[in-house]
């Protein structure tokens, strides 16, 4: 009986510490996801800025005019 209820504590031990691996692993994702997103919009700014400084504030418009179209 003893041998029973040791196996199921163990099992419901590796299947906690199974989901908490899984918890600690999405939350990583997550972080990285977020950090992605921040690099695309600074990227975006930068390249916006960057054609405004070579191709003046009328590029700038036709470019932001035409993002719905993409």
């Amino acid at each position: 009986m003893t041998n029973e209820t040791e196996s199921a504590i163990e099992k419901s031990t590796r299947t906690q510490r199974f989901a908490e691996w899984l918890m600690r692993r999405e939350e990583a994702r997550s972080e990285k996801e977020s950090n992605l997103e921040s690099l695309v919009r600074l990227n975006v700014l930068v390249s916006f800025l960057t054609l405004g400084l070579v191709g003046g504030f009328e590029t700038v418009r036709l470019a932001v005019s035409m993002i719905p179209y993409l």
